[in-house]
């Protein structure tokens, strides 16, 4: 990851991230692992340049990634980034909003 920025998950946000790897990795073989390497380039993004996207509800924003349907969304503050969900885009919308800190 970029920096000294510390990184962590939701234990609910990580186990939607394990979900879909192994849904993707079960549609077809090495699709989670490619699912994987694209959550952790918008985390590299997220890291970087933690707020160049825009706010998602007060405290959160979300990140978009740019081949599957999913997008990331988190906080952070000082050098800091807390992963609230890993959220498929066709789930309910706001479905996380009931989770820690947001």
């Amino acid at each position: 990851m970029t920096g000294s920025m510390q990184i962590a998950f939701l234990e609910t946000a990580q186990g939607e991230l394990d979900g879909a790897i192994e849904y993707y990795n079960r549609e077809r073989h090495s699709l989670g692992d490619e699912f994987l390497i694209e959550v952790l380039r918008a985390l590299d993004r997220i890291a970087a340049f933690p707020e160049a996207w825009p706010q998602f509800s007060t405290r959160t924003r979300r990140c978009l990634l740019k081949r599957f349907p999913y997008g990331i969304i988190y906080q952070y503050s000082g050098n800091s980034i807390l992963v609230i969900a890993v959220a498929h885009l066709h789930r309910k919308p706001d479905y996380w909003k009931r989770r820690h800190r947001v």
